[in-house]
């Protein structure tokens, strides 16, 4: 060992050691409520977003989960997720081939439906359109699939 080897691990050794950091992310109780499922045994599932620039682009969701309904036309799903704003795409893969099938100009043939906008009519919603804010002891969020 070199002397300035040992002269640095002397005196690091006689630093007062900082509060240590923590790596965690706080996160929030979010309650997400899915009614109205066309199918009670088909895969749904959830999207979450919660950057704009992401909203609805093919594999750049924040989070994917599955669920299975398990007979129920109503699923409630809990999750933590960090403080912010996000927004929920939730599809239905009725026939099982774990893609959201569109017709011959891109809108989805499968149930879709969107953190608050549920089932969009006349034009693409856009991240303002469908977030939430995630703060405080819980959120709920309820989505419906007519």
């Amino acid at each position: 060992m070199t002397l300035l080897a040992y002269a640095w691990l002397t005196v690091a050794t006689l630093l007062p050691l900082g509060k240590p950091v923590s790596l965690a992310v706080e996160t929030t109780a979010v309650n997400v409520v899915i009614t109205n499922l066309p199918s009670n045994k088909a895969t749904l599932k959830l999207y979450f977003y919660n950057v704009k620039a992401n909203f609805l682009v093919r594999n750049q969701y924040t989070l994917l989960k599955h669920i299975k309904p398990g007979g129920s036309t109503k699923v409630v799903y809990p999750i933590q997720l960090p403080p912010g704003e996000w927004a929920i795409a939730a599809t239905q893969d009725l026939n099982e081939n774990d893609l959201v099938d569109r017709n011959m100009i891109g809108i989805p043939v499968e149930p879709f439906a969107l953190s608050n906008v549920g089932h969009p009519r006349f034009k693409v919603p856009t991240f303002e359109d469908c977030k939430f804010k995630v703060s405080g002891p819980a959120t709920t969020v309820a989505i419906s699939m007519k």
